[in-house]
């Protein structure tokens, strides 16, 4: 099945302005879904409403991540933005909001237990790691 002319016109766009090869896939990927969630609609036919319904369908029913529909609000925004060039005014959608999670991590005790247990080279790099906060490839390159 040949590409739409319309993706193939935002792809263009995307390489003009040098958006990672990743970036282009994911949102093309998401532009796609917005039209065949609506009927294959043309964007520049689509109302507020038709994004809104979109993008709550992905949080209701899809259940995905708030990264996930931030991912897909930016495309549609690049979309409405650079290519048709008709910003979108008065979305009833804003960014969604990520859970905040602390980080888990180890007591003192609990890291000298695990320290105790090892010998040599490597008790040398886990204790780097956790104590001056290097990261893996640091220490490996020292």
């Amino acid at each position: 099945m040949p590409p739409s002319p319309f993706l193939e016109q935002v792809r263009t766009v995307l390489r003009i302005r040098y958006y990672s090869l990743r970036t282009e896939k994911t949102y093309l990927y998401w532009i796609r879904h917005l039209i065949l969630f609506n009927d294959k609609r043309h964007p520049s036919e689509m109302s507020n409403r038709n994004i809104e319904r979109f993008l709550n369908y992905l949080a209701t029913h899809r259940r995905v991540s708030a990264a996930t529909q931030n991912q897909a609000l930016c495309a549609i925004i690049f979309m409405y933005r650079h290519v048709l060039q008709r910003p979108i005014k008065g979305l009833e959608y804003g960014f969604a909001k990520r859970s905040k999670n602390l980080p888990t991590v180890l007591s003192p005790t609990e890291v000298s237990e695990i320290l105790s247990h090892m010998t040599g080279k490597y008790q040398l790099i886990a204790a780097m790691l956790y104590g001056c906060g290097f990261r893996i490839k640091e220490v490996l390159a020292m």
